[in-house]
C-alpha cells in the first residue's frame, strides 16, 4: 500500500517476504509490515520496525528518491527490531546502523527492553513519552503509548493513519501472555484507540487478515477485542490463569 496521490506526504507499506526480505522464509512466515513515512518535499523518512532485509528497505526508499532519517519502533520483539527468535537470527536495527546513522525512536518503557534484544547502545535511541512528537519534514507521527503487548509498545499517528504494530490488528490485538505483556493494560490501551476518530486508517503491524488496512470505524464493529465494554467483561474473556 502506498499514498501516491499530488501531496507531500509520502507514505508505504511494505510486507516481508513480498516487498522486501523476499527469499527469507522467516519473513514469509511472520508477515510483518514495514512502514516508510516522510515528506516528499525534503525527501526525509522515518522507517517503522525494520526486520528481515534493512538494505532493502533502505534501496525502497532510495528509489522513491526519499533517504530514512530515523527509525519508529513499536516495541522490542525481534521480528519487529531485530534479534533472536525462536532459533532465528532476524536482521534489524542494529545492521540498519551499520549502514546509516539516525535515531532509533523508541518509548522510555521499552528502552531496556530493545536494548537488551537487538544489543544496540543507549546512545542509538531516542527515548519518548506518551504523545511525544517526532517531526518528519513538515509532518508530525504523534507517539501513542499503548501498553498490553509489551510494557513500552506505542502506535504511531500521523496524517490521519494509525501505525497500530502489535497493539491492534484488524482482527484480534497483541499477545497478552509474554513478558512484559499486561492484560489489564491491553484493555485501556484499545480503549484509548477507540476513541479516535473512525475515519482513522487502521496500519497493523501484521496482516493476519485479507485486507491490509481498515477504518477504526469497521475495527471497532467487527473485531472481537471490542466487544467487551467494562474491563471486568475483558479479563473474564481474555484474562489468563
Amino acid at each position: 500500500m502506498s499514498i501516491q496521490e499530488e501531496t507531500p506526504f509520502y507514505f508505504r507499506q511494505l510486507l516481508s517476504g513480498r516487498d522486501f526480505g523476499i527469499n527469507n522464509p522467516i519473513a514469509q512466515q511472520m508477515v510483518n509490515f514495514a512502514y516508510l513515512i516522510g515528506d516528499k518535499d525534503t525527501g526525509e523518512c522515518v522507517v517503522v520496525d525494520p526486520a528481515y532485509a534493512v538494505q532493502d528497505l533502505i534501496d525502497i526508499a532510495d528509489s522513491d528518491g526519499m533517504r530514512i532519517t530515523g527509525v519508529m519502533a513499536s516495541h522490542y520483539h525481534p521480528d519487529h527490531v531485530g534479534g533472536n527468535m525462536m532459533g532465528h537470527t532476524i536482521e534489524g536495527v542494529s545492521a540498519l546502523l551499520e549502514r546509516i546513522q539516525v535515531p532509533i525512536h523508541v518509548n522510555e518503557h521499552e528502552a531496556p527492553w530493545v536494548l537488551k534484544t537487538t544489543g544496540i547502545s543507549q546512545n542509538d535511541l531516542c527515548t519518548h513519552s506518551a504523545g511525544d512528537i517526532v517531526k518528519v519534514g513538515q509532518f508530525e507521527i504523534i507517539c501513542v503509548h499503548t501498553p498490553g503487548h509489551t510494557p513500552g509498545s506505542q502506535c504511531f499517528l500521523t496524517n490521519g493513519c494509525l501505525i497500530s504494530g502489535d497493539t491492534l490488528f484488524l482482527e484480534g490485538c497483541g499477545r497478552t501472555d509474554l513478558p512484559g505483556s499486561n492484560v489489564a493494560d491491553m484493555y485501556d490501551s484499545l480503549n484509548t484507540l477507540a476513541q479516535l476518530p473512525d475515519s482513522t486508517v487502521v496500519l497493523p503491524g501484521h496482516q493476519y487478515s485479507a485486507p491490509s488496512a481498515a477504518l477504526m470505524s469497521d475495527v471497532k464493529e467487527y473485531n472481537y477485542v471490542f466487544k467487551p465494554k467494562t474491563k471486568e467483561q475483558w479479563l473474564m474473556m481474555f484474562g489468563h490463569d
